[in-house]
Protein backbone atom coordinates (compact mmCIF):
# COMPACT_ATOMS: atom_id res chain seq x y z
CA UNK A 1 0.00 0.00 0.00
CA UNK A 2 1.21 3.49 -0.87
CA UNK A 3 0.55 6.04 1.86
CA UNK A 4 -0.12 9.57 0.62
CA UNK A 5 -0.40 12.94 2.36
CA UNK A 6 -2.33 15.58 0.43
CA UNK A 7 -1.52 19.27 0.93
CA UNK A 8 -4.03 21.79 -0.37
CA UNK A 9 -7.80 21.77 -0.81
CA UNK A 10 -8.38 23.04 -4.32
CA UNK A 11 -9.94 21.25 -7.27
CA UNK A 12 -6.94 19.02 -7.99
CA UNK A 13 -6.57 17.90 -4.37
CA UNK A 14 -10.30 17.19 -4.16
CA UNK A 15 -10.28 14.96 -7.24
CA UNK A 16 -7.10 13.17 -6.17
CA UNK A 17 -8.68 12.39 -2.81
CA UNK A 18 -11.80 11.08 -4.54
CA UNK A 19 -9.94 8.77 -6.90
CA UNK A 20 -7.34 7.60 -4.34
CA UNK A 21 -10.16 6.68 -1.96
CA UNK A 22 -11.56 4.26 -4.53
CA UNK A 23 -8.40 2.15 -4.61
CA UNK A 24 -7.27 -0.04 -1.72
CA UNK A 25 -3.64 0.10 -2.90
CA UNK A 26 -3.50 3.81 -2.02
CA UNK A 27 -4.26 5.25 1.40
CA UNK A 28 -4.62 8.98 2.00
CA UNK A 29 -3.30 8.97 5.55
CA UNK A 30 -3.57 12.73 6.10
CA UNK A 31 -4.88 15.88 4.44
CA UNK A 32 -3.45 19.33 5.20
CA UNK A 33 -4.90 22.73 4.44
CA UNK A 34 -4.16 26.04 6.11
CA UNK A 35 -7.93 26.60 6.48
CA UNK A 36 -9.22 23.57 8.32
CA UNK A 37 -12.90 24.40 7.76
CA UNK A 38 -12.45 23.69 4.05
CA UNK A 39 -11.77 20.04 4.92
CA UNK A 40 -14.34 19.66 7.69
CA UNK A 41 -16.65 17.48 5.58
CA UNK A 42 -13.88 14.86 5.37
CA UNK A 43 -12.95 14.74 9.06
CA UNK A 44 -14.65 11.35 9.55
CA UNK A 45 -12.92 9.87 6.51
CA UNK A 46 -9.31 11.01 6.85
CA UNK A 47 -7.11 12.75 9.39
CA UNK A 48 -7.16 16.47 8.64
CA UNK A 49 -4.87 19.18 9.93
CA UNK A 50 -4.05 22.86 9.48
CA UNK A 51 -0.68 22.63 11.26
CA UNK A 52 2.46 21.94 9.25
CA UNK A 53 4.24 20.62 12.34
CA UNK A 54 1.54 17.94 12.65
CA UNK A 55 2.14 16.48 9.19
CA UNK A 56 3.01 12.80 9.32
CA UNK A 57 6.61 11.82 8.59
CA UNK A 58 5.76 8.22 7.67
CA UNK A 59 4.00 8.63 4.32
CA UNK A 60 5.47 7.42 1.04
CA UNK A 61 4.48 10.46 -1.02
CA UNK A 62 3.52 14.04 -0.17
CA UNK A 63 1.49 15.75 -2.90
CA UNK A 64 1.48 19.55 -2.95
CA UNK A 65 -1.74 20.44 -4.79
CA UNK A 66 -1.42 24.16 -4.08
CA UNK A 67 -1.14 27.37 -6.16
CA UNK A 68 2.10 27.70 -8.12
CA UNK A 69 3.49 30.55 -6.01
CA UNK A 70 3.01 28.52 -2.82
CA UNK A 71 4.94 25.42 -3.94
CA UNK A 72 8.48 26.58 -3.15
CA UNK A 73 7.71 28.29 0.19
CA UNK A 74 5.54 25.40 1.41
CA UNK A 75 8.17 22.79 0.55
CA UNK A 76 10.69 24.78 2.59
CA UNK A 77 8.40 24.88 5.63
CA UNK A 78 7.79 21.14 5.69
CA UNK A 79 9.36 19.34 8.64
CA UNK A 80 10.54 16.57 6.32
CA UNK A 81 13.87 15.36 5.01
CA UNK A 82 14.66 12.81 2.33
CA UNK A 83 10.94 12.29 1.71
CA UNK A 84 9.31 12.16 -1.73
CA UNK A 85 7.48 15.47 -2.16
CA UNK A 86 5.85 16.25 -5.49
CA UNK A 87 3.89 19.16 -6.91
CA UNK A 88 1.06 19.02 -9.42
CA UNK A 89 1.81 22.15 -11.44
CA UNK A 90 2.24 22.32 -15.19
CA UNK A 91 4.50 25.37 -15.13
CA UNK A 92 6.68 25.14 -11.99
CA UNK A 93 10.16 23.60 -12.22
CA UNK A 94 10.93 20.50 -10.19
CA UNK A 95 13.88 22.44 -8.77
CA UNK A 96 11.60 24.92 -6.98
CA UNK A 97 10.98 22.20 -4.42
CA UNK A 98 13.36 22.37 -1.46
CA UNK A 99 16.63 20.45 -1.88
CA UNK A 100 16.24 18.69 1.47
CA UNK A 101 13.47 16.63 -0.17
CA UNK A 102 13.35 13.91 -2.79
CA UNK A 103 11.67 15.92 -5.51
CA UNK A 104 9.13 15.03 -8.15
CA UNK A 105 6.18 16.19 -10.26
CA UNK A 106 2.81 14.46 -10.61
CA UNK A 107 1.01 16.68 -13.13
CA UNK A 108 -2.52 15.73 -14.25
CA UNK A 109 -3.17 17.38 -17.60
CA UNK A 110 -6.87 18.08 -17.32
CA UNK A 111 -9.28 20.84 -16.37
CA UNK A 112 -10.72 20.31 -12.89
CA UNK A 113 -13.90 21.64 -11.32
CA UNK A 114 -15.30 20.28 -8.07
CA UNK A 115 -18.77 20.13 -9.60
CA UNK A 116 -17.70 17.96 -12.56
CA UNK A 117 -16.88 14.26 -12.26
CA UNK A 118 -13.51 13.20 -13.64
CA UNK A 119 -12.70 9.87 -15.27
CA UNK A 120 -9.00 9.40 -14.55
CA UNK A 121 -8.81 6.91 -17.43
CA UNK A 122 -8.81 10.08 -19.54
CA UNK A 123 -6.40 12.12 -17.43
CA UNK A 124 -2.78 11.91 -18.63
CA UNK A 125 -0.37 12.01 -15.68
CA UNK A 126 2.97 13.64 -16.54
CA UNK A 127 5.69 12.42 -14.21
CA UNK A 128 9.13 13.74 -13.38
CA UNK A 129 11.46 12.59 -10.62
CA UNK A 130 15.14 13.03 -9.80
CA UNK A 131 15.49 9.45 -8.53
CA UNK A 132 14.64 6.30 -10.50
CA UNK A 133 12.87 4.63 -7.56
CA UNK A 134 10.75 7.73 -6.95
CA UNK A 135 9.69 7.71 -10.60
CA UNK A 136 8.60 4.09 -10.19
CA UNK A 137 6.51 5.02 -7.13
CA UNK A 138 4.76 7.85 -8.95
CA UNK A 139 4.20 5.67 -12.01
CA UNK A 140 2.67 3.01 -9.78
CA UNK A 141 0.18 5.52 -8.34
CA UNK A 142 -0.83 6.63 -11.84
CA UNK A 143 -1.24 3.02 -12.93
CA UNK A 144 -3.40 2.18 -9.91
CA UNK A 145 -5.84 4.98 -10.78
CA UNK A 146 -5.67 3.78 -14.42
CA UNK A 147 -4.36 7.02 -15.90
CA UNK A 148 -2.13 7.19 -18.98
CA UNK A 149 1.46 7.84 -17.85
CA UNK A 150 4.03 10.07 -19.57
CA UNK A 151 7.64 10.72 -18.58
CA UNK A 152 7.92 14.47 -19.11
CA UNK A 153 10.77 16.76 -18.03
CA UNK A 154 10.31 20.33 -16.78
CA UNK A 155 10.99 21.99 -20.15
CA UNK A 156 8.54 19.69 -21.93
CA UNK A 157 5.93 20.08 -19.20
CA UNK A 158 6.06 23.87 -19.30
CA UNK A 159 5.54 23.82 -23.08
CA UNK A 160 2.72 21.31 -22.64
CA UNK A 161 1.09 23.57 -20.08
CA UNK A 162 1.33 26.52 -22.46
CA UNK A 163 -0.30 24.43 -25.21
CA UNK A 164 -3.00 23.40 -22.73
CA UNK A 165 -3.84 27.06 -22.13
CA UNK A 166 -4.48 27.44 -25.86
CA UNK A 167 -6.68 24.36 -26.22
CA UNK A 168 -8.57 24.83 -22.94
CA UNK A 169 -8.52 28.32 -21.43
CA UNK A 170 -8.43 30.27 -24.69
CA UNK A 171 -11.04 28.12 -26.41
CA UNK A 172 -13.27 28.39 -23.35
CA UNK A 173 -12.99 32.18 -23.57
CA UNK A 174 -14.05 31.94 -27.21
CA UNK A 175 -17.06 29.87 -26.10
CA UNK A 176 -17.89 32.64 -23.62
CA UNK A 177 -17.73 35.29 -26.34
CA UNK A 178 -19.94 33.18 -28.62
CA UNK A 179 -22.35 32.67 -25.72
CA UNK A 180 -22.57 36.44 -25.24
CA UNK A 181 -23.16 37.00 -28.98
CA UNK A 182 -26.06 34.57 -29.30
CA UNK A 183 -27.52 35.74 -25.99
CA UNK A 184 -27.94 39.26 -27.37
CA UNK A 185 -30.16 37.83 -30.13
CA UNK A 186 -32.05 35.54 -27.72
CA UNK A 187 -30.60 32.39 -29.30
CA UNK A 188 -29.87 29.31 -27.17
CA UNK A 189 -26.17 28.47 -26.83
CA UNK A 190 -27.25 24.79 -26.86
CA UNK A 191 -27.57 25.01 -30.65
CA UNK A 192 -23.77 25.39 -30.86
CA UNK A 193 -22.91 22.45 -28.56
CA UNK A 194 -23.02 19.72 -31.25
CA UNK A 195 -20.57 21.80 -33.32
CA UNK A 196 -18.26 22.19 -30.30
CA UNK A 197 -18.30 18.44 -29.70
CA UNK A 198 -17.75 17.56 -33.36
CA UNK A 199 -14.82 20.00 -33.60
CA UNK A 200 -13.16 18.34 -30.61
CA UNK A 201 -13.94 14.87 -31.98
CA UNK A 202 -12.30 15.63 -35.32
CA UNK A 203 -8.82 16.08 -33.86
CA UNK A 204 -8.91 12.52 -32.55
CA UNK A 205 -8.39 11.35 -36.15
CA UNK A 206 -7.21 14.46 -38.02
CA UNK A 207 -4.47 16.99 -37.35
CA UNK A 208 -5.81 20.46 -36.42
CA UNK A 209 -4.36 21.68 -39.73
CA UNK A 210 -6.37 19.16 -41.74
CA UNK A 211 -9.52 19.68 -39.64
CA UNK A 212 -9.70 23.44 -40.25
CA UNK A 213 -12.71 24.76 -42.18
CA UNK A 214 -14.52 28.10 -42.46
CA UNK A 215 -14.46 31.47 -44.22
CA UNK A 216 -10.90 32.42 -43.20
CA UNK A 217 -9.45 29.23 -44.68
CA UNK A 218 -11.52 29.74 -47.86
CA UNK A 219 -10.66 33.46 -47.88
CA UNK A 220 -14.36 34.21 -48.25
CA UNK A 221 -14.00 38.00 -48.19
CA UNK A 222 -17.68 38.89 -48.28
CA UNK A 223 -18.49 36.64 -45.30
CA UNK A 224 -15.51 37.94 -43.32
CA UNK A 225 -16.62 41.56 -43.90
CA UNK A 226 -20.20 40.68 -42.97
CA UNK A 227 -19.02 39.09 -39.71
CA UNK A 228 -16.94 42.10 -38.77
CA UNK A 229 -19.96 44.38 -39.27
CA UNK A 230 -22.01 42.20 -36.93
CA UNK A 231 -19.46 42.39 -34.09
CA UNK A 232 -20.21 45.32 -31.81
CA UNK A 233 -17.60 44.76 -29.09
CA UNK A 234 -14.23 46.24 -30.24
CA UNK A 235 -12.25 43.63 -28.31
CA UNK A 236 -14.21 40.79 -29.88
CA UNK A 237 -13.64 42.34 -33.30
CA UNK A 238 -9.90 42.48 -32.63
CA UNK A 239 -9.86 38.80 -31.64
CA UNK A 240 -11.82 37.87 -34.78
CA UNK A 241 -9.37 39.76 -37.02
CA UNK A 242 -6.32 38.31 -35.28
CA UNK A 243 -7.52 34.71 -35.57
CA UNK A 244 -8.67 35.25 -39.16
CA UNK A 245 -5.21 36.49 -40.14
CA UNK A 246 -3.58 33.56 -38.35
CA UNK A 247 -5.77 31.05 -40.23
CA UNK A 248 -5.13 32.81 -43.55
CA UNK A 249 -1.38 32.73 -43.00
CA UNK A 250 -1.43 29.07 -41.96
CA UNK A 251 -3.36 28.04 -45.05
CA UNK A 252 -1.61 30.32 -47.53
CA UNK A 253 -4.43 32.77 -48.18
Amino acid sequence: MIKVVLLGAGNVAFHFYEVFSKHAEIKVSQWYNRTLATLSQYKNQVEITDKLESISTTADVYILAVPDDAIGPLSTKLNLENKLVVHTSGSVSIHELNKKLRRGVFYPLQTFSKEAEIDFNNVPICIEALEKEDFKTLKKIAEIIESPVYKINTDQRQTLHLAAVYVNNFTNQLYRIAHEMVDTKHISFDILKPLILETAKKVETLSPYMAQTGPAKRNDKKTLKRHLKLIENPQHKEIYELLTQSIKKTHGR
